[in-house]
């Protein structure tokens, strides 16, 4: 599905993948999956995170089932563009907690022609946009929104419901911090914590 395609010039043609969805979705894991198949194929890849995910540690990426992959933690997004040289593929995780040039950085790479595979929270904690995503799903020229299961029903879930922790936008957080809830089950829970 994600050949590299040249040129009528002969040059490589970058774009932009995102995937995006609630905790406890796989992104991360498919992220991942997209990554390793892109070394297998003999492709350079770099991958990067922001600086301040240190849950699962401080350097690689890792999912929720510990799959990982090494990568580079920077502080800002522009720090990207000067790490990423002679790459075929960038890979960005937990993009949401990027600054507002993340876009641009992954439209820099694509207009390179670089395949920038972007993973991240589209909603946040009060389900409204998170960070930077709006703008890149935008301009991504591949969406893949994935789903969590719902842990109150089972349905398919889209929210990322806290349940303890503060009101802070940013609140790293696993499972003792967040749920995967469906649209109805989130409504009934926020509906149920104004209520008290």
């Amino acid at each position: 599905m994600f050949l590299e395609i040249k040129s009528e010039s002969g040059s490589r043609r970058g774009w932009i993948e995102v995937i995006c969805g609630s905790m406890f979705s796989g992104k991360t894991e498919e992220l991942i999956r997209r990554l390793k198949r892109a070394r297998i194929s003999k492709q350079k890849v770099e991958i990067f995170k922001p600086a301040v995910d240190v849950r699962y540690d401080s350097e690689n990426v890792v999912s929720h089932d510990l799959n990982l992959i090494a990568s580079t933690p920077v502080e800002a997004s522009t720090q990207i563009l000067l790490l990423a040289t002679d790459v075929d593929v960038v890979g960005i995780d937990e993009a949401q907690f990027f600054d507002s040039e993340l876009p641009s950085v992954c439209n820099q790479l694509a207009n390179r022609g670089v395949r920038v595979i972007v993973a991240g929270l589209d909603m946040d904690y009060t389900g409204k946009p998170f960070g930077p995503i709006p703008a890149l799903l935008a301009t991504a020229e591949y969406v893949t929104k994935v789903h969590a299961i719902c842990i109150k029903c089972g349905n398919l879930a889209q929210y990322s419901h806290r349940t303890a922790g503060g009101t802070k936008l940013v609140e790293l957080g696993e499972k003792e911090n967040y749920e995967p809830l469906c649209r109805s089950c989130y409504q009934s829970s926020v509906e149920n914590r104004t209520k008290k």
